[in-house]
């Protein structure tokens, strides 16, 4: 009963935005609450729900996803993005830039969540695409992969790192296995599915690019662009490796661990830009908080829907669908690696979140590790592709693909939930050929 009150419910969200054209936060939140009082959630506990996983998910991404539009948006005003932009485009040639963004989203992917890398490298896919003149999608769909690629399969992200806790794996042998199977997953998902879905060609949004075109004395370089931009990439890769290779009483693993959260490595990348993009490049304090309106307003609606996705996410959690499930594909006899990626996608699905999605199944899976025998590395991996596939809306990062890349509901299916759905089943694949040679 409960997973066909999940598919109605999933199934009510799509009619209310499709056919009755809701706004998709209302949509989200409607949805949330009929389907928490027919799992059987208490009615008095179904607005606390709700506001636990708004509250939850906006205040881990509020801060990070404001931020970002800030950087992202000191940095198109600026010209630093059509710096950044056009030394790529010249040096990898048009034909090749999807390839170069792919490159750019690997590399930025694998200390940040996926969240943070999308709305950091957001205004540079916008940039690049408007410089080069080519689809929108024909590089937001490398960049996309590649970040949740790394999501899945690459330590030192904090994803995989935490599955490798809990399996015991070592994160070495983790990231080497892990790298075998995302570099080809990385090139099918990316640049190779884009061919696919080349009819999808939606226009970039107005609020979140700047189109005008700067001249050369306009610009920053591309040295001072790259430096602001990564300057939370670096904060953020130091605090993982400090977590992995420094005692807790280390000094320098608490600083390195505060300057590495991203709230705290976005804001100071912010403070960065605003002198490197705007101070030092001539403008007031004024026309700076002018700029941060902007960006703030521009993704307002943004964040509230990613918050109406945690919503939903958070009724069918404490609802108790999320464990139901776990419980049901946990009690049949399958391979310890093919059981471990289907309780993790089965639990993608209802819950949405890939970070819960993994981290419920690696606690369902764990025991399993010990009794077969079986490699805790290519458990981790097979965990991690499990949480990734499909994406369905109750999942913030489907809100966030199709709303910054201006998409109806059924090209977000088509492209995002697509390509994840790529993602996870070429992992599986990739851990199962491992399994054979070790």
């Amino acid at each position: 009963m409960p997973l066909i009150i999940l598919a109605v419910g999933i199934v009510l969200l799509f009619f209310l935005i499709v056919k009755v054209k809701l706004n998709a936060f209302l949509s989200l939140l409607l949805v949330a609450g009929i389907v928490g009082f027919a799992e059987g959630l208490p009615i008095d506990k179904i607005i606390p729900t709700i506001e636990k996983g708004l509250g939850g998910t906006l205040g881990g991404l509020a801060i990070v996803v404001s931020f970002g539009a800030i950087l992202g948006k000191l940095m198109a005003e600026s010209g630093g993005a059509q710096r950044i932009a056009m030394t790529l485009i010249n040096t990898f040639g048009r034909k090749r830039v999807k390839w170069a963004v792919c490159l750019t989203g690997f590399i930025v992917g694998i200390a940040l969540f996926y969240e943070i890398g999308f709305v950091l490298l957001i205004p540079l896919v916008f940039t690049i695409a408007a410089s080069a003149h080519i689809p929108l999608l024909e590089v937001g769909i490398p960049m996309a992969a590649a970040l949740s690629v790394t999501h899945g399969f690459l330590p030192p992200h904090p994803g995989p790192t935490a599955i490798s806790v809990i399996y015991n794996a070592d994160i070495g042998l983790t990231l080497v296995y892990g790298a075998l199977i995302a570099i080809p997953t990385v090139i099918v998902a990316g640049p190779l599915f884009y061919d696919t879905v080349t009819g999808i060609n939606p226009d970039i949004p107005k609020k979140l690019y700047n189109p005008k075109v700067f001249t050369e004395e306009e610009m920053p370089s591309f040295g001072i662009s790259i430096f602001t931009a990564l300057v939370p990439v670096v904060l953020m890769a130091a605090s993982a490796i400090a977590k992995l290779t420094l005692p807790k009483d280390n000094v320098a693993y608490h600083v390195l661990t505060f300057l590495g959260t991203p709230d705290m490595a976005l804001t100071i990348a912010v403070a960065i830009a605003f002198f490197t993009f705007g101070i030092n490049r001539g403008k007031s304090i004024s026309e700076i908080m002018k700029v941060v309106e902007n960006a703030i307003t521009a993704i307002a609606m943004i964040l509230l829907i990613v918050g109406g996705g945690g919503a939903l996410k958070q009724i069918l959690i404490d609802s108790g669908v999320g464990k139901y499930i776990g419980d049901i594909v946990g009690a049949t006899n399958l391979s310890p690696l093919f059981l471990a990626w289907g309780v993790a996608a089965v639990i993608r699905i209802a819950c949405g979140s890939a970070t819960v999605a993994a981290l419920t199944a690696g606690g369902i899976a764990a025991p399993i590790v010990s009794v077969t025998g079986v490699s805790p590395e290519l458990m981790v991996l097979a965990t991690g592709a499990g949480s990734l596939i499909v994406s369905p809306p109750n999942d913030p990062g489907f809100w966030l693909f199709k709303e910054f890349f201006g998409l109806t509901i059924k090209e977000t299916v088509r492209t995002w939930c697509a390509l994840e759905t790529i993602i996870s089943v070429m992992g599986l694949i990739g851990v199962l050929v491992i399994s054979m040679f070790i």
